[in-house]
């Protein structure tokens, strides 16, 4: 059975529901206070170890946007999507190093809280609705979304599947393992990592045996790989050149996604530091922990960033080439709109023989679920800390709280179920990873500028920050959506190319770099208004920055290793 699942495939996936959700419960029961606390229950404060960091890091990020979207772009753009993984393992390093000693210092359960310290409520208030919109409406709302589909696409045929049962159980079991407060999400996530990486690296060393298979060359990953090499040269390039007149419209929407050079002036910096630096989607699973465990998880989630590619590119860009010599043909077109590039995971995963079948859907299916059950505890930490017990209900209990972070849970699934139910939002038709990246871009420049001056400009004041955050949104939209119609296709701070629909657009990375360095500007501006040294400004301290020798060397190692691999595939 080619498409559909066997009893084996079956019985290898339920044997990876009971085991996740029964280590899930073991350790709920084995870490349970008499009274499960707020800090407890949102931080699992000093319970991770460095390795559950880390490995929760990763799990949460490798989600059904990096597993099916990036796969798509692989499919699309190649291997130079693979500059959101070390983009992100060196930008780890700079958290690792500079942001986790702030953070722990200041002894906070979340971002909003933060600034609320370093600059004022108003400003906390603003991110805390920024975010809540953002994780529920897009975050949550595209794992769901692809997740839902590649699901769906890898079963539906023959084994009966259906989009939004497929959605709702992925609902329910992210439920299940997030209402056990972040101990059972950070201790899961160990399984779940291990079973993506081992499901997805099974993957795709199947792919290029598959490719290896179709061009003659026998049952070998290493010949299918080199086969990849040439089929596919245009797809091994991690550098876009600007497009030209007589450029494709293919190229140019390569580019648009990904614009060469010019992203790596500021758009990746941005998108990365957001992500990784000031997301309380990820240092959740740090800010519990003491400073030299938390930068040990940290550095190791850098480094397993670097095989990410193996896993979430390689089996796009083999897909690319199996359809590029008539395989994959109706695999591709699933869902019936012509070839998806988001198709193109599930397109691979259908040849899969039995029993890694069902160890590729379990994979999936943990990247999705890890995922969801992050973000949802977040949405949850968010709304009940910065929130409701701020504004709504201040005299709460930790029982109270608890209990309406439970809540927040529920409904902020529900209401991602609601948007994904019929794709309101049009995730469909967009892309999944591009579709997150871009419109993350545009509250990205705000929050990073925000953060990075809060921490090292003591003038920094709240009345700029609060426009910077307001600022950087207007000018992100500015650039994304007005810039090409009232300036022009071409200035001198950006060139503007025609999109697919045929309209002129500003690539999403210049966009969000030129919104970066002008908020920045903004708050400088403003800044310089006020005293020489903010009332509220942080005191960093001699030596707080230090790094020991053993994690000096692995950041080395980590930097040396990127150098390596972008000199390779320039």
């Amino acid at each position: 059975m080619r498409n559909g699942l066997t009893t084996f495939d079956l019985l290898v996936f339920l044997f990876y529901l009971l085991g996740v959700s029964g280590y899930g419960y073991y350790i709920y029961k084995r870490k349970q206070n008499k009274e499960l606390d707020s800090k407890d229950y949102f931080l699992a404060e000093g319970s991770l170890t460095w390795w559950a960091i880390g490995a929760s890091m990763i799990a949460s990020n490798i989600s059904a946007e990096q597993f099916i979207g990036t796969s798509g772009a692989g499919f699309t753009q190649g291997l130079a999507v693979a500059a959101y993984e070390w983009v992100a393992a060196i930008v780890l390093l700079f958290v690792a190093v500079f942001f986790m000693p702030i953070y722990l210092r200041q002894k906070i359960y979340t971002m909003p809280q933060f600034l609320e310290q370093r600059y004022n409520a108003t400003l906390s208030l603003i991110m805390s609705i920024f975010w809540l919109f953002l994780y529920v409406a897009v975050n949550l709302t595209v794992i769901l979304y692809l997740g839902a589909l590649a699901i769906n696409n890898l079963v539906g045929s023959a084994g009966g599947g259906s989009f939004h049962l497929i959605l709702v159980g992925l609902a329910v079991f992210a439920l299940i393992i997030t209402l056990g407060g972040m101990k059972v999400v950070g201790y899961t996530d160990v399984i779940q990592v291990a079973v993506l990486l081992l499901g997805g690296l099974a993957t795709s060393y199947l792919a290029l045996t598959l490719v290896s298979e179709k061009f003659g060359l026998g049952h070998s990953a290493i010949a299918g790989f080199q086969t990849l090499l040439h089929a596919a040269d245009d797809h091994f390039h991690m550098i876009f050149a600007k497009p030209t007149p007589n450029s494709s419209q293919e190229y140019v929407s390569k580019y648009l996604a990904l614009p060469g050079l010019v992203m790596y002036a500021g758009g990746q910096w941005v998108a990365n530091l957001n992500y990784w630096g000031c997301n309380q989607y990820i240092t959740q699973r740090a800010l519990g922990a003491n400073l030299n465990t938390a930068r040990t998880g940290i550095l190791f989630a850098a480094l397993l960033k670097l095989i990410m590619p193996l896993v979430v590119v390689l089996p796009g860009i083999a897909a690319y080439v199996l359809h590029q010599n008539g395989s994959l043909q109706a695999e591709m077109s699933a869902g019936g709109a012509g070839v998806n590039p988001d198709n193109a995971y599930s397109a691979i995963l259908t040849f899969l023989p039995n029993g890694l079948k069902g160890l590729s859907l379990a994979a999936l299916t943990a990247a999705i679920v890890a995922s969801l059950a992050g973000k949802a505890n977040s949405i949850s930490t968010i709304f009940t800390l910065d929130i409701y017990r701020r504004y709504l209900n201040p005299q709460a209990t930790e029982a109270k709280l608890v209990w309406v972070g439970r809540m927040t849970v529920l409904l902020a699934m529900l209401l991602a179920i609601g948007f994904t139910w019929e794709d309101l939002l049009g995730v469909g038709g967009n892309g999944g990873f591009t579709f997150v990246q871009k419109y993350t871009g545009y509250i990205s420049p705000g929050i990073v500028a925000v953060f990075l001056l809060g921490m090292f400009w003591k003038r920094t004041t709240a009345t700029a920050a609060v426009a910077g955050m307001l600022g950087g949104f207007g000018f992100s939209l500015f650039f994304n959506d007005l810039a090409p119609r009232l300036l022009g296709p071409e200035t001198i701070f950006y060139t503007a190319f025609r999109n697919a629909k045929g309209v002129f657009e500003v690539p999403f990375l210049v966009s969000m770099g030129w919104s970066f360095f002008l908020t920045v500007a903004l708050m400088g501006v403003l800044s310089l208004a006020g005293p020489t040294v903010n009332p509220k400004a942080l005191h960093l301290e001699k030596g707080m920055f230090r790094v020991p020798p053993r994690q000096l060397a692995l950041i080395t190692v980590i930097l040396l290793l990127i150098s390596a691999l972008y000199v390779k595939f320039w």
